[in-house]
């Protein structure tokens, strides 16, 4: 698995971005987004169970990631159109504010080295990127078990702070002083 210090692997993907007809779909790459972190989050499959509880919890908090120059990207291998009939389908889906890539091909995924060894479907990874495009934090749960969107805006706040941070550490506290 890709890991932190490592370079955020290059992809072209589609992505659900929208319902409003005809503005549905739009392309992504790693650099669409420039100047801003990423937090990359995989899940398995469209149209189970926990994975809705942690994609409308990232969409919940999607502008608390914004207030921090930071873009959210969902990414499965299920494809646009079925991303799109899911929010159709889904009360907590059908307003969500990012993109949710389709990695069909499994490109993404293999590249991040994020693929269950047995099921061949991602496991749940979550990654922040930097602007540079080097990967600065990297977590990955097995796949009956939800992730903490809490804990991510919180990493997220640390590693923006650019001091040393130390456990429990909540944004507003001091930082460690390197003596």
């Amino acid at each position: 698995m890709k890991t932190v210090g490592d370079r955020f692997p290059s992809f072209r993907l589609p992505a659900t971005v929208s319902r409003e007809p005809g503005k549905e779909f739009q392309e992504i790459t790693e650099q669409s987004h420039p100047g801003k972190w990423l937090v990359v989050f995989s899940w398995p499959l469209d149209f189970t169970f926990v994975c809705p509880t942690e994609i409308a919890g990232f969409g919940r908090r999607d502008a608390d990631f914004r207030e921090r120059d930071a873009q959210v990207l969902g990414l499965s291998l299920d494809s646009q159109y079925v991303h799109l009939a899911w929010r159709k389908e889904h009360k907590d889906l059908r307003d969500l504010p990012f993109p949710m890539l389709a990695d069909v091909k499994r490109e993404l995924c293999s590249a991040l080295g994020i693929l269950h060894p047995k099921e061949g479907i991602p496991l749940r990874a979550t990654l922040v990127v930097d602007p540079d495009g080097v990967i600065r934090f990297a977590s990955v749960h097995d796949l009956d078990v939800g992730r903490n969107v809490d804990e991510v805006l919180r990493t997220l706040d640390a590693l923006q702070t650019g001091e040393l941070c130390p456990c429990n550490w909540q944004p507003g506290e001091k930082t460690l002083e390197v003596k």
